[in-house]
């Protein structure tokens, strides 16, 4: 097959390959050789270690809460969870330029020269694990402002793929406008959502509200129900649908009215009248309208992307709901503008089923977790939740720890059960988590670092089993009918122990160090070693960033 470029010589093509090189390519550019390396981006092993003290309810744990960067939750998640995360919503920071974006330890204000550039490499770094997360039927939702809406946008693009946009949300976030506002009064913020693959990815119908039934009524004590009238004529052009009507007081109506059709044939409309389907009126002079009945109606709305404070909520009900359940001096001057339960439970409704796997990333003050466990308390759902969430500790601020101070607080005290500022006792909605901090190991010192709690919490991870502690002895977990067995040393005891519990679990999975010392006692496909059968498969991490 003959090409353009067959003429040309291996100096002329270097030159025009040089020269599309150079030039600049179409979509999201940012600038990357003045931006401060982010300290996440790492070769290192992140294990995930289990403090039982402040994880909640009795275990097993199946809900994940997670201490640390983003970055390195979703390295070790990605490698345990690829592929499975039906529903992702996060609310990253807006990158105010006001205190509300900590890179590296600091705080970008509006003065750096690369705010925007940093914020865009941060996000790209853990979108794209993101969206190795996700199902193939799986959906992301992400908050965003006016001061990063259009980089964000293109970026998702970038990583998702622009066919794979679903809605630009508009949330109205006020109730009243700000009346010192010097241009325009800010009152909406924006929800971009984009599916793993738009032709599979199906939003759930919105239940139907009150308000959308009361235009239902029954005047005629009709024995189907509550109905509605709707209008019998249609602009729409449809060759059957120009007829004179008699009405059943005598009147006579020529036809539809000018420009428009009947939306039924002659026939169709004798057919509806006779089966009491045509409301003439109380007098029986009205032009004709079609009854439609309750009971026939869709029984769940299609979402729009208008979404008002009186249907999700506002951020004054989000501060409400916040100091309701947390005392305010752990949220005072924290988060300025935290989510209503409201829109996480619009969101919850749309993309996920009883059973999902849901996951924040950006966790703030736990209100995903705590809608997640109210829609299970509503419809007798399994959702499970992994939150992540950093502690945002500065230079300024070394002991700050909102995963615990915060999140956590408020996911425990939403499942157990509190005392609102009022003095009332709030019922739990039932659930717990495991919490879990996430830790960097360097791959030549993970077998001096590795500890015992960080090898079994990966080990159940991975195979999807809830969250117990490791015990001092061989470890059990029992979970779909699959053994699980961790063997911290093979000792003569841990041995014995072992022997005990593969006598009635025979195909149980053995993890243990020194996989040579029991391959007499253990089938070698069911035999796994540590740390290299952890290792294996785990994302360790791109030292360069985005260099491309």
């Amino acid at each position: 097959m003959t090409t353009k470029y067959e003429h040309l010589s291996r100096e002329a093509l270097m030159e025009l390959l040089q020269r599309r090189d150079s030039e600049m390519p179409y979509g999201l550019v940012w600038e990357k050789n003045g931006i401060e390396r982010d300290k996440a981006l790492n070769k290192d092993f992140v294990g995930l270690e289990l403090d039982p003290t402040l994880s909640c309810g009795p275990t097993p744990w199946r809900n994940l809460i997670i201490e640390g960067d983003n970055y390195d939750a979703l390295r070790n998640l990605v490698s345990t969870h690829a592929g499975e995360v039906k529903l992702i919503y996060i609310d990253p920071p807006y990158n105010t330029g006001r205190k509300d974006f900590a890179y590296n330890d600091s705080y970008l204000d509006s003065t750096n020269r690369y705010r925007h550039s940093t914020w865009l490499e941060f996000m790209y770094q853990r979108l794209r694990l993101a969206k190795d997360l996700l199902a193939e039927d799986g959906v992301i939702f992400v908050s965003i402002d006016d001061n990063e809406l259009f980089n964000l946008g293109l970026l998702m693009n970038r990583v998702f793929g622009e066919r794979n946009f679903i809605a630009n949300v508009i949330w109205q976030k006020v109730f009243s406008p700000k009346n010192t506002a010097v241009h325009f009064s800010d009152d909406h913020e924006y929800i971009l959502a984009y599916a793993a693959n738009r032709d599979i990815w199906r939003p759930n119908p919105l239940p139907r509200s009150a308000e959308q039934d009361k235009a239902y009524k029954n005047p005629d004590n009709d024995p189907r129900g509550l109905w509605t009238s709707g209008d019998l004529a249609a602009r729409n052009y449809y060759g059957e649908g120009r007829y004179p009507i008699d009405c059943p007081s005598g009147r006579v109506i020529d036809g539809p009215p000018p420009g428009s059709y009947w939306r039924v044939s002659k026939t169709k409309f004798a057919e509806l009248d006779a089966a009491n389907r045509i409301w003439w009126g109380k007098d029986g002079n009205n032009t004709p309208r079609l009854n439609r009945f309750l009971t026939e109606v869709k029984q769940g709305v299609v979402p729009q992307t208008l979404w008002t404070y009186e249907a999700v909520g506002h951020t004054q009900d989000a501060k409400k709901q916040l100091n309701e359940i947390l005392p305010k001096d752990r949220n005072e001057d924290v988060f300025s503008t935290p989510k209503p339960l409201q829109l996480m439970d619009r969101i919850l409704r749309l993309a996920t089923k009883p059973g999902d796997l849901v996951m924040d990333f950006f966790a703030g003050s736990g209100t995903f977790a705590q809608a997640v466990l109210q829609l299970n308390k509503e419809d007798g759902g399994d959702r499970r939740f992994v939150l992540v969430s950093s502690t945002e500790a500065t230079a300024e601020e070394p002991d700050k720890n909102l995963c615990r101070d915060v999140c956590a607080t408020r996911v425990r005290r939403a499942a157990e059960g509190y005392t609102s500022a009022k003095g009332q006792q709030v019922p739990g909605l039932g659930g717990g988590f495991a919490y879990l901090r996430a830790t960097h190991l360097p791959p030549h010192r993970l077998e001096e670092r590795l500890n015992d709690s960080m090898v079994w919490a990966y080990i159940q991870i991975k195979h999807h089993h809830p969250l117990t502690e490791v015990g001092p002895s061989a470890t059990i977990s029992i979970w779909n009918e699959q053994v699980l067995i961790y063997m911290p040393s093979t000792g003569s005891r841990m041995k014995a122990a072992l022997q005990e519990a593969l006598a009635l679990h025979p195909q149980a999975i053995v993890y243990t160090w020194t996989p040579g010392a029991l391959t007499d006692m253990v089938n070698e496909n069911n035999l796994r070693e540590v740390p290299a059968d952890l290792t294996r498969g785990f994302r360790f991490g791109n030292l360069e960033g985005n260099r491309e």
